[in-house]
């Protein structure tokens, strides 16, 4: 085995730039390229070539092959299809993109000096998640691309058509791992909620819930990647632990019995990753493929900065590379052949182990594993996507593009298809409800619906090899050295639009030939990307099931007629437009307050009057404070708790002819373009908000209206002492400004002011003015000034505290504002501290420091002020965070004082029981404050002047659990 660690493979834009994390890596099936994405927004592909190989490393050979950076947040995960046609990847932005290979896109790097060899473009934006996707699977055959999420959802989506299928919201914890059976019968999802679920692919229930392993799993870890064996008897699970919470383990969980009672033991820290090498092997290597003679290879990474492998037959590892990065390990890929395995760190280096046929001997081949996989019996359902649906294509992939000629040439239609075509054309004479003759109309797409009319584009061939040649043109011969798979035949390629689909069996693909058995005939043949064989010509298929789903779950109609595919509907409006059973005649459908109005163009927005300082309602005796909004024509705000919401008001101009009445003002909610309720307030609107559960409408000399979704009025008409200058609602909360400077909180649901009002004049002077207001769920204000401060009220403390400022850029080393590229994210992609810090406008001082404990003074003050605006905006996973990093400082600069005081307050009273001692309170946002000391006391154990410490309450924390 030879490990490697290629210093060039780095997401540095220049050299004197410090390494960015890198959080995922996956290669591409035929072993060519390399996927790598990281901190800095970007995925880059890498040739192999240069990184297996010294002799072309130091050749002029290629080794970036593309730079991706179309994400506006770090990205998290990337995962190749099977059939390495795609690439797909998820981020910090909540967004998954796919992309596909545009022959003609290479070129220069817009805004760098890099140049793409190969031309990657994005093919589909899927959106869907509402935070941070983490983990990302392919399932076998490309029928299904699993995707996982900090929002606790995992949403399955097409693999054929790329739409949204459905979303699964079981797990009560961030969901950060996946990956399929590779018979294809289940799906396996680990989530922050301690807990591995299994899910059935044909019908998407659960099947099981894993807990047993995972109680004592602590929540620190970035990732949960878990992996299924290439056999399908056992599912490897990162973030386990065994005694109590003291033994770092992976545990292995039985196909069926949904048990773990085998573990993987040996890490010192906490696994985050497990890779299963994609062959199977036998035990004895001169035996059969049975059961009872098969093993699997699996890899761990985990946060003791260590790589582990694995094999199912000894209870020893076969390899443990210790060091072998500088910090923990955050993913795993094997090639396709097995005998490469890659792994990312976040320290932004990558490091490969490169094994020989003889150190992992008993390989098995694909085929073998395919006909051993076929023995569970399971067959997936008819594939309705074959039947008609085209696959996406970027533009430079339709018809009539030269470049578009990369998969099969189209088939001619037969002369059945031209009957049907023609029958299409000529459906026959149909009736209205009287009897009458009328003329049906005649979709123009059914002329394309002849099979063969949209060519379909093949898996991109490997890099520094040819492009497989085309069915029916020469074949090359092949040297004597190097194998090649047989050229695919017309029933292995996918059928044209509107042909009969083949059986969907495994094996029904055949896999490609096994590079282990190829003869090198020089010294770059050993991984050479030209020795691999063509991936199949074969695209994935699609989803399958006899309904397409959408993401929340509702049933589509899934029919086609004369290959054309329906428009989308729910179940629920195709009963509302079913017909009475007497007579055939409809049922009376709902209205809504306004639904059935046309509605009007937006015009230009006009400012009936420029916003007003010093003065305006009540009257100018009263002293105002901040300037009351300009009335404009019209105003509209997006829900972000809700997709397709929009709250709209509508202000006339007054009339000049004093005879004719003037128009009403007016506000309506629409929901997707259609108007769910509409209101005629007293006076013109100023300000707007809406959430899920409200809407409310500021109106000029200080009214506020408060409505349901439904446009009920949840409240009387709130009369505030001046007009709202800032309006704000999340959830049930609602907080408005007045320009009198006072603070207002409701919570809606209860119909109770949240505290008393509150004037902003400690806050507000001549330099400092507000320039932003929300309102989180729980009600607590965030008031952000042009100084650079932001400020909530406290209701325990009764009064202003500080949240966060921009002076801690002057020396703090998490700063958040600069450990990332800013980008525009709502707050619910990240985290409300996150947020609220990168909206600030302080900047990184890399000057010197004025003394020598500026920088711990100022990073320790921050992490502080970030654990307490965490417990007061209610963040749970953002306080972890912080207190992790805290004490991660304390240990590196040996404050034994400071560590041992938040080791008491964490732990509590030393012989607390539940119910004894009142005045301590056990937990903090929802998590035991003794879970977290158990999350601590790890890094104060490693810490060479706290280790006595850390350890010493190691074991007085272990004593205090066990009674």
């Amino acid at each position: 085995m030879r490990f490697s660690k290629p210093a060039w493979v780095t997401h540095q834009d220049t050299p004197d730039q410090k390494r960015v994390t890198l959080y995922s890596c996956h290669v591409h099936p035929d072993g060519s390229r390399l996927a790598t994405g990281g901190l800095d927004a970007k995925i880059r592909i890498w040739s192999t070539l240069p990184i297996l190989n010294d002799a072309a490393e130091k050749a002029d050979v290629p080794k970036k092959l593309c730079t991706l950076s179309m994400h506006s947040g770090p990205v998290l995960c990337v995962r190749w299809s099977s059939s390495g046609k795609w690439l797909a990847s998820g981020s910090d932005d909540a967004i998954v993109m796919i992309w596909d290979l545009d022959p003609a896109g290479a070129g220069r790097v817009w805004g760098s000096d890099d140049a793409n060899v190969e031309g990657w473009k994005a093919l589909k934006r899927l959106p869907g998640h509402d935070s941070d996707v983490t983990d990302l699977a392919w399932s076998p055959k490309d029928r299904f691309l699993a995707s996982v999420g900090l929002d606790n959802k995992v949403i399955i989506w097409c693999g054929y058509t790329l739409e949204p299928l459905r979303k699964l919201d079981l797990h009560q914890g961030f969901v950060k791992g996946v990956c399929w059976d590779p018979v294809g019968e289940f799906l396996a999802t680990q989530s922050d909620d301690k807990s591995v679920k299994v899910w059935r692919t044909t019908d998407w229930g659960l099947e099981a819930t894993i807990t047993k392993p995972f109680e004592d799993s602590p929540g620190s870890t970035f990732f949960r990647r878990l992996s299924w064996s290439p056999d399908g008897a056992h599912i490897t699970a990162s973030n386990a632990m065994n005694n109590n919470g003291y033994v770092f383990v992976a545990a292995v969980i039985a196909r069926n019995e949904w048990t773990s009672d085998i573990c993987l033991v040996g890490h010192e820290n906490t696994v985050e990753v497990a890779s299963y090498n994609p062959h199977i092997f036998l035990r004895d290597p001169k035996g059969d493929v049975q059961s009872a003679n098969i093993c699997s290879v699996v890899a761990l990474g985990a946060d003791d900065l260590s790589v582990s492998i694995w094999q199912t037959k000894s209870p020893r590892p076969l390899i443990v590379a210790r060091d072998c990065f500088e910090s923990q390990i955050f993913d795993l890929s094997w090639s396709k052949d097995g005998l490469t395995l890659y792994g990312c760190s976040a320290d932004g280096s990558l490091g490969v182990f490169d094994f020989d046929p003889a150190e992992l001997d008993g390989i098995v081949s694909l085929e073998e594993k395919e006909l051993y996989l076929k023995r569970f019996g399971f067959q997936p359902p008819p594939d309705p996507f074959a039947m008609g649906v085209q696959r996406p294509q970027a533009s430079y992939q339709q018809p009539g593009n030269p470049y578009a000629g990369q998969g099969h040439p189209p088939t001619p239609p037969s002369a059945a298809a031209q009957a049907a075509a023609a029958a299409a054309m000529d459906p026959g004479p149909a009736f209205d409800k009287k009897g009458r003759k009328r003329i049906r109309p005649v979709f123009v797409g059914a002329l394309n619906s002849a099979p063969g009319a949209f060519p379909t584009s093949s898996a991109p061939a490997p890099f520094g090899g040819a492009a497989p040649p085309a069915p029916g043109a020469p074949q090359p011969v092949p040297p004597h050295s190097q194998p090649q798979a047989p050229p695919p035949t017309t029933q292995q390629a996918y059928p044209a639009y509107g042909q009969q689909a083949p059986a969907v069996g495994f094996g029904s693909r055949p896999p490609p030939a096994d590079p282990r058995f190829s003869h090198p005939s020089n010294e770059f043949d050993r991984h050479p990307s030209s020795s691999y064989p063509p991936t199949s010509q074969q695209p994935p298929y699609g989803g399958y099931g006899e309904h397409h789903y959408d993401v929340d779950g509702d049933r589509m109609m899934g029919g086609y007629t004369n290959g054309m595919a329906p428009p989308k509907r729910k179940l629920s409006e195709m009963e509302d437009d079913s017909s009475a059973l007497n007579g055939g005649f409809r049922a009376p459908k709902a209205r809504t307050l306004g639904g059935d109005r046309p509605r009007d163009p937006i015009g230009p927005v006009r400012e009936l009057r420029p916003a007003m300082q010093g003065f305006g309602y009540p009257p100018p005796s009263m002293k105002i404070k901040l300037d009351v909004p300009p009335l404009l024509s019209y105003l509209s705000v997006k829900s972000e708790e809700r997709e397709g919401d929009v709250f709209e008001a509508k202000n006339p101009e007054p009339s000049q002819d004093p005879s004719k009445r003037s128009e009403p003002f007016e506000v309506a909610l629409l929901r997707n373009k259609e108007t769910v309720f509409l209101d005629y307030p007293s006076a013109p609107v100023l300000s707007l908000a809406v959430t899920s559960a409200f809407c409310a409408a500021g109106l000029e000399g200080g009214s506020l209206n408060v409505y349901s979704p439904n446009g009920r009025r949840l409240l009387p008409t709130i009369a505030l002492d001046s007009s709202c200058t800032f309006l704000a609602g999340s959830k049930n909360s609602l907080m408005a400004i007045t320009a009198s400077g006072k603070l207002h909180v409701w919570n809606v649901k209860t119909q109770k002011a949240s505290f008393a009002p509150v004037s902003l004049d400690t806050l507000i002077t001549p330099n400092a003015t507000i320039t932003s207001a929300v309102v989180r769920p729980n009600g607590c204000p965030i008031i952000t000034l042009s100084s650079g401060i932001v400020y909530s009220y406290d209701i325990d403390l009764a009064c202003f505290t500080k949240l966060s400022e921009a002076r801690w850029a002057q020396g703090s080393d998490v700063w958040e504002g600069r450990q990332r590229e800013r980008a525009t994210k709502a707050p619910i992609s990240r985290g409300p501290v996150a947020t609220m810090e990168c909206e600030l406008p302080g900047e990184m001082q890399d000057s010197a420091s004025p003394t020598p404990y500026w920088r711990a003074a100022f990073t320790l003050g921050h992490l502080e002020a970030k654990l307490h605006a965490a417990e007061v905006l209610d963040s749970p996973q953002e306080y972890k965070t912080a207190l992790l990093a805290y004490a991660r400082r304390l240990a590196d600069e040996g404050y034994r004082a400071k560590a041992e005081e938040l080791i008491k307050e964490l732990f509590g009273p030393l012989y607390w029981k539940p119910g004894k001692e009142e005045t301590w309170c056990p937990t903090v946002l929802g998590m035991q404050k003794r879970d977290l000391l158990r999350d601590v006391l790890p890094t104060f154990a490693k810490s060479k002047t706290l280790a006595k410490l850390g350890q010493d309450w190691q074991d007085t924390l272990r004593r205090a659990l066990s009674e």
